[in-house]
């Protein structure tokens, strides 16, 4: 009696000590992609996942749609975030990244010559400009002004073309566009690490942004979902 009371208590200690479940009802893996919201026509993912809100470095993946699964398609790769840390409220200037899920922007920009990407590309240059004064009617937009000429709007920052390292190439993190509330927040690249944190972007060492940003496909409607462990596991 005694040792059969012994094996049941064992039987309930393995099981309390169990390996927690690997998939889902559904079948797919429980990975980090699975519990992120995009609609079901989005067929690649970009997860950055920082361990709390007050750090500036992050881990960035990249997931494909595999059926209704989500699959690892590469990564970690170590990203830098804003020099804030990451905000759900983000200011312009708060140096903050922002939480959320969001599109990649249709066109991307680069100092150096396209890199075979597959989205529309144009290589910066003089006059090329982010626009991020608030008072602006064309606020958090691509701008060019003739070369040597002051732009309409205030401006805080270099020029596009002035940033050769950061800007070698950049995807648009469509925060803040559809639509543009002023104040809120504006020009959130994903572009190349410069050896520190950023004023609110995310950066990747150069060869793995060239990577990443070759592997994005319009057609594909990609996202970036960019928060912390529990707020994107949550």
């Amino acid at each position: 009696m005694r040792a059969a009371l012994v094996l049941s208590l064992s039987i309930v200690g393995v099981a309390a000590f169990a390996a927690p479940p690997t998939h889902g009802q559904d079948g797919c893996p429980l990975n980090l992609a699975a519990g992120i919201d995009v609609p079901r026509n989005v067929g690649q993912l970009i997860t950055v996942e920082a361990a709390r809100p007050r750090t500036t470095s992050a881990s960035l993946r990249l997931w494909r749609r595999d059926g209704e699964c989500w699959a690892p398609a590469a990564g970690p790769w170590g990203a830098r975030l804003g020099w804030n840390g990451l905000s759900a409220n983000r200011r312009e200037g708060d140096g903050t990244t922002p939480m959320g899920v969001f599109s990649i922007g249709p066109t991307m920009y680069g100092n150096s010559p396209n890199p075979d990407v597959r989205y529309r590309y144009r290589r910066l240059a003089c006059g090329d400009w982010w626009n991020e004064d608030p008072r602006s009617a064309t606020y958090n937009s691509f701008q060019h002004v003739r070369c040597g000429t002051r732009p309409p709007f205030r401006t805080t920052t270099p020029g596009l073309w002035e940033s050769k390292r950061a800007y070698r190439h950049f995807a648009v993190i469509q925060f803040n566009i559809h639509p543009v509330v002023p104040g809120r927040g504006s020009g959130i690249f994903l572009h190349a690490q410069t050896g520190r944190s950023t004023n609110g972007c995310v950066s990747l060492p150069a060869d793995k942004l060239v990577a990443a940003l070759r592997w994005l496909r319009p057609a594909a409607r990609p996202r970036i979902a960019i928060g912390t462990t529990s707020s994107l596991r949550g």
